[in-house]
Order: C-alpha cells, then structure tokens, then sequence
C-alpha cells in the first residue's frame, strides 16, 4: 500500500493557496450539506503534489473519515487504463487501430446499422465499413448504453437483458457478443456516442494477449507503475479503506449498490471495473503526463501518447458537433473533442470552464474525474463517491476555481 502525500508548497510551483483554499471551501459545502458523503483533492505540477485535501466520511453511517489511501470505484476512468493496454499492444504489432474488429471477435463479421423504424418494424441495412479498433476507443463505433433511452437501438439493448451493459450471469465474452448480435445507431466513424465500446475493447485485448484483462493491466499497467492498490477487486485486506457509494435523495444521500467487488469479477468490465486510489491515480497521470515514462519504466513512445491525447472525432469537430443524442445536446461538449480513450480540449474559448488547450482527462459515473493540462504541466484529480441523479455540475467550478490558482 502507497499514499499521496504532498511533497512542495504550491507557491513554489506557481499556484495560490488561498485559491486552492477556496476550491476546497466549494466543494466542502456539498459534504456539509448532506450531498456529498466526502471528497480528496490534488492538484500537482511538474509530477509534485502541492495541494492535497480530504474532507468527510468515506462511511457516513460507520463515521470513517475520507483518508490519502481511501480506495474508489472509479467507474468509466477504467476506461483509459483499457486504452493504454491496447496501445501497448499496437506497439507491439499485435494488433493495428484500423483493424477490423471482427478479425478478433467474429461474432462482429456481420453487422448491420440502423435505418429506421422501431422494434419488430426497425428496419436495418449491412454496415458500409466495418467496426474498426479506433472505432472503439473514440467511440465512434455505432454502439450504445442501454440507459439512454433516446434511440430505437438502446430499446433492444433493453431488451436483450443489457440495462446494466452486462448480459445477467455472463462474462465479458459472452456479454460482447450480446452487442455483436444487436445492429448499430450510425455508420462507424461517422458519429461519436459514448457507450459499451471499450468493453469490447478488453475482449480485443483478451483474445490478442491470450490472456484474461484484469491479468493482462495488472502485468503490464499496474505492477509496472507501482499502482498498488488498483484493480478490478478488493482483497481481503483492502475493504475497510473502500469508500461506500452513495445515491442521491430529496432528502439527502444514502448507501446504494455498487460493482461486486469481493472476490473476482465474473465480467471484467473494461468501461468501468476498477478501483483505485488516489496514489494510483496520480501515478497513472504521471505516466501520460512524461509520455509514456514513469520512474525508468516505459509503457509507451511519447508518439503513442500524443496520438492517444489527439483530437480523432471526424473533420476534427467537437463531441457537440458530432456526437449522437443525448451528447450532442450537453453544453460541456463545445470545445471538447476525443482521443483514444479520453476527452481533449480543442478550442478552449468555446469550452465551459477554463482549459487549457490539449488538457485531457475522463470522468466516472461516482463524482471522479482526472485531467491533465500539457501546457501548464498541471493534473489534477477529484474522488468521492456518488452516483447523482443529475449531474452536479461541479466539474466546471472545479476547472475554474483550479485555473483561478495558477500564478504564472
């Protein structure tokens, strides 16, 4: 086990530290509030931690206070780990971004893309260029969530038992070819839509390295960058540092089911199946931040880095202009394209909050996110643990209180 601790005062790394004081103030008021259980903040510059807080119960009921080695499900910020380790593979020759990914996953060779209609009268046709690897890690690959309930095509996901992205009692193969059976919502890389993509990405990674993901990240990802405590289960040892998650209420927030985490998962979900915490969040910023680099271990060639944090949305628009229903509505979307498994900043003059140009990051669906800002050689990260109803909307204060800390 390994903790974040702070290691410079942030005036020596050009921030302010009674604005940093005042992020901490905004987002106690939540915990105060009774609509966060707690949080952890850190914000670092140049690889060196100089601001580091925690406030409130990771256990509400228990009172166990929110600490450095807090471990978090971090939900869709598995996603980046997942594109890292097919990167890897890219690198290796293994497998190619303009694969077909039916020449892994077969059940993939006949797919077909929505026209019109709707159940039994949905009328589809033969896709025009298959699925391809890029396709998967952009999502831009035609597939969906289940939950959106704003197309013909998530009603079948419903259908076929996949409101949780994950078919009943089945693994991870036997889950990605429920998709492969259901027809895609647009023509791959004509659109983005954010979706079950990257779990077909882990069976990729399983069927190329031969051997199961959560092997595979813990060899090559996790062990290497000295992530301690990530993974895709909680040991014995570990449990009582999990943070409850938490649901909001009208009246307030309470304890709700979340992944099943003891013991190994029979579904190893690529999109959202890790903990972690914030020590192994940091040192997995620190690896895309150096390019790939982290302590003498490399894992990718700062090329590959690059390209992962590069704009691939088609004609280089942003998700708003490109991204199916329900993204092409959300107003955090303008400026803001996508890489190969997470969000970049294109035109920070249309983007919600203060950004940099090229800070890229991804969050997940408890209240976590991570970003990391090239230009000002700044990450920063935000852990609790709270599925909402509706959005918060604390990203954006979170991004300008952040941008009002940095002096030079």
């Amino acid at each position: 086990m390994a903790q974040l601790r702070q290691e410079v005062e942030p005036s020596e790394v050009g921030l302010d530290a009674r604005a940093l004081g005042r992020l901490d103030r905004h987002v106690a008021r939540l915990v105060d509030e009774g609509r966060l259980p707690g949080f952890l903040t850190a914000v670092s510059r140049g690889g060196r931690v100089a601001h580091l807080t925690t406030y409130g119960r990771r256990d509400v009921t228990a009172g166990l206070p929110v600490e450095t080695d807090t471990l978090y499900r971090i939900y869709s910020m598995t996603k980046p780990v997942t594109s890292v380790a097919a990167l890897m593979l890219v690198e290796e020759g293994a497998l190619s971004l303009d694969d077909p990914v039916a020449e892994h996953l077969p059940a993939f060779a006949e797919q077909r893309v929505y026209v019109d209609g709707t159940g039994a009268g949905m009328r589809t046709r033969p896709v025009e260029d298959p699925i391809r690897v890029r396709h998967l890690m952009t999502h831009t690959a035609g597939l969906t969530f289940a939950f959106y309930h704003c197309h013909p095509v998530d009603a079948l996901y419903r259908e076929a038992g996949l409101e949780s992205a994950v078919l009943p009692g089945s693994d991870l193969a036997g889950t990605v070819e429920a998709y492969a059976r259901l027809p895609l919502q647009f023509e791959p890389g004509t659109q983005w839509n954010y979706s079950v993509a990257t779990n077909v990405l882990g069976r990729v990674i399983e069927v190329v390295s031969g051997k199961p993901l959560d092997v595979f990240i813990a060899e090559r990802i996790l062990g290497p960058l000295g992530m301690t405590d990530a993974g895709f289960q909680v040991t014995d040892e570990q449990a009582g540092r999990l943070a409850e998650l938490y649901g909001d209420t009208d009246s307030g927030i309470e304890p709700i089911a979340g992944l099943p985490l003891f013991g190994r998962p029979r579904f190893l979900s690529g999109s959202g199946g890790m903990v972690a915490t914030a020590h192994d969040v940091h040192r997995f910023m620190e690896l895309l931040r150096r390019r790939g680099e982290l302590d003498g271990v490399r894992l990718l060639a700062p090329e590959t880095v690059d390209l992962m944090t590069s704009n691939h949305l088609p004609g280089g628009a942003d998700l708003r202009e490109v991204g199916s229903r329900p993204a092409h509505d959300e107003p955090g979307n303008d400026g803001v394209g996508f890489g190969l498994g997470v969000s970049v900043v294109i035109d920070p003059e249309r983007t919600q909050a203060p950004s940099g140009l090229g800070t890229y990051g991804w969050s997940g669906v408890a209240t976590t996110t991570f970003w990391v800002d090239p230009g000002r050689d700044l990450t920063f990260q935000f852990l609790t643990q709270l599925r909402p109803r509706k959005s918060l909307k604390l990203y954006p204060e979170l991004k300008r209180l952040l941008h009002e800390a940095i002096t030079d």
